[in-house]
């Protein structure tokens, strides 16, 4: 199929605005006064995404009398979990396939505490009256090309073949039944694992109900240093400190208080688009009656979903890492992305020619060598922290946050006996060399994606030694 011509492509990018459409939003709240002097309490939460909102919440229901303070370095929800793409996966894991590579055993477990942890947040938000467009229509995993569809077929043979359940396989007929796209070859819909939502909603509906339950949040208070203080620990901010007796960092894809922890996460900057909303012909022109979350089966995959007022989201692609993980504002745009993702975009719907977008925007994602979170302690057990969730936080985080809550208390049995939390990811090397070996592995992917999937020299040495790159 003919990509769509650069004329068609600039025009529907004519208007876009820079920014993420999620926080571009009438109802996004008024910052909280940022720390001045020095606080004390029991438990301090670095970091105002997922992770840090999560953690303070899970505390207070743990313990209401547990004295909690959040400080965050800009706003809540500003970094990436105010620009994903809006969908809340089960997988602890980032997905069944990477699950069932690094921890086979233990895979029936990690499934079923994912789960029951998508279970407790679509609960959490009704219970709160979190008003987030939480939508839990699952997922479509879609063969493009025809060597995916051999390889959905297998991982929907292996998930059911451990008791998975709730999917569906499609061909080619039946998914263009869902969503229809000349591309589309065949899928397997995940019917309950993945629920759609408005990702930064999710987050101010977090941190008004972390206030209401006593949390002390703290908004452009960047905390700057980690150190002992007695049987305690302190952190300096800009114009004050926090001592606490314990401390969760999520921090995430930011440098690390806890400096040996820095060589295991590197920053991958991801894009999107989203379109203006769509008539009621160009609804009744793709389908999507049933609104689930779609992505394709590539290397270098497209991740698209339909919003509340009938947007498509557009993402994915390209993954851009910077030399010396260094980041930058700057980065947060990269216009031959967008124009890239607009050209596939009417590639994969050729009926929605003319259609204009309305926002585009960056971000960047933290990810480790095994794509999944990863988790510890330092300072004897007074310090926790968890990070690498490589795009899919926006549910695990808060798993994430029980996990960290476990550890700062000491507990043995659980969540922390678990092979995925006690063991660590290979760090990244130095520079030079983590810029070379990134852009190896992404050039390689590129490679097999036009090469049916075949996979070379060097993609194989990563699969043994169980290290590699995400798209």
């Amino acid at each position: 199929m003919a990509p769509a011509a650069p004329r068609a492509v600039a025009a529907a990018l004519a208007d876009v605005r820079r920014t993420p459409y999620w926080l571009d939003d009438p109802g996004r709240p008024a910052a909280l006064p940022a720390l001045t002097g020095d606080e004390h309490c029991d438990l301090l939460v670095v970091g105002g995404g997922y992770s840090g909102l999560w953690t303070a919440l899970l505390a207070k229901e743990r313990d209401p009398d547990r004295d909690v303070v959040l400080i965050e370095g800009n706003e809540v929800g500003w970094a990436a979990s105010g620009r994903n793409g809006g969908f809340c996966a089960a997988s602890l894991t980032h997905g069944f396939a990477n699950g069932l590579a690094r921890w086979p055993d233990e895979l029936a477990r990690l499934e079923e505490l994912g789960g029951r942890n998508l279970d407790a947040i679509e609960e959490t938000v009704a219970r709160y009256s979190i008003d987030c467009d939480f939508e839990r229509t699952g997922e479509i995993d879609l063969a493009t090309e025809p060597h995916q569809l051999a390889e959905l077929h297998e991982m929907y043979e292996r998930a059911t073949g451990l008791g998975l359940t709730g999917l569906e396989l499609l061909d080619r007929d039946a998914v263009r039944a869902e969503v229809d796209s000349p591309t589309f070859l065949g899928g397997v819909w995940d019917r309950r694992g993945v629920a759609m939502l408005h990702p930064a909603k999710l987050a101010w509906g977090l941190k008004r109900v972390c206030a209401d339950l006593g949390v002390r949040i703290h908004e452009h208070t960047r905390g700057l240093e980690l150190a002992r203080h007695g049987a305690a620990m302190a952190v300096r901010t800009e114009r004050g400190r926090v001592f606490a007796r314990r401390v969760a960092l999520g921090t995430n894809v930011f440098p690390s208080l806890v400096r040996r922890v820095r060589p295991y996460t590197v920053p991958v900057y991801d894009y999107a688009l989203m379109t203006e909303p769509l008539t009621a012909g160009q609804l009744s022109a793709i389908g999507w009656h049933h609104r689930q979350g779609l992505a394709d089966s590539a290397n270098r995959f497209h991740y698209f979903r339909i919003t509340v007022d009938n947007r498509i989201l557009w993402g994915g692609y390209d993954a851009v890492y910077p030399f010396g993980g260094r980041l930058s504002a700057d980065r947060d745009h990269r216009p031959r992305t967008y124009r890239t993702l607009a050209a596939h975009f009417f590639r994969c719907f050729p009926q929605l020619e003319g259609v204009r977008f309305s926002h585009a925007w960056g971000g960047a994602i933290d990810t480790c060598t095994r794509f999944s979170a990863f988790f510890g302690t330092a300072y004897g057990g007074r310090v926790a922290y968890a990070a690498g969730y490589t795009g899919l936080g926006v549910g695990a985080t808060r798993f994430g946050g029980d996990v960290m809550l476990d550890l700062l208390a000491g507990e043995r049995g659980g969540r922390t006996e678990l092979e995925m939390v006690r063991d660590r990811p290979v760090p990244f090397p130095p520079e030079p060399a983590a810029w070379a070996g990134i852009a190896l592995t992404q050039w390689s992917l590129a490679r097999a994606d036009a090469r049916g999937g075949r996979r070379n020299a060097w993609l194989r040495t990563l699969d043994r030694l169980g290290l590699g790159f995400d798209s």
